[in-house]
């Protein structure tokens, strides 16, 4: 699928990591750069660590929980990279044209992630076997 739009751009990578703690150090230490925020999503049952590298960033996943989609995740494959996101205007437009290009939608309809955002996720199989993930900035937020 060719990935168009004015303003699409990669908005981070996600990064599945056993020990949080000892990732967020090593991370802080090794890109001279400070964590940018800490969240907690209890209904997913991860732990986000964001680092702001320009307009991008990386965010470090922990795993409160074995059944979590990041223990499931470490549980199979180990630590890694988990996911890209993209940054789109309108997700439920970007759901529906990706959906009519072939992918494999994970979440038809959008949901609240970490940093207020609304995203969606395409099922790495119809994506080259990358975990994509959509998401749209909270009203107001540039």
């Amino acid at each position: 699928m060719t990935i168009t739009g004015a303003s699409l751009r990669i908005d981070h990578v996600g990064i599945a990591v056993s020990d949080l703690g000892k990732a967020v150090a090593d991370f802080s230490s090794r890109m001279g750069v400070d964590p940018e925020s800490r969240e907690e999503v209890p209904a997913d049952g991860i732990v986000a660590v964001f680092f702001s590298l320009g307009a991008e960033s990386v965010e470090l996943l922990g795993s409160t929980r074995s059944d979590s989609a990041i223990g499931r995740f470490l549980e199979r494959r180990g630590e890694g990279m988990h996911h890209v996101a993209y940054l789109v205007d309108d997700i439920e437009s970007e759901l529906r044209r990706w959906q009519a290009g072939g992918s494999q939608l994970i979440d038809s309809t959008p949901r609240m992630g970490s940093r207020g955002r609304l995203v969606a996720f395409i099922h790495p199989s119809s994506e080259h076997g990358v975990l994509t993930e959509l998401c749209q900035l909270p009203p107001g937020a540039q």
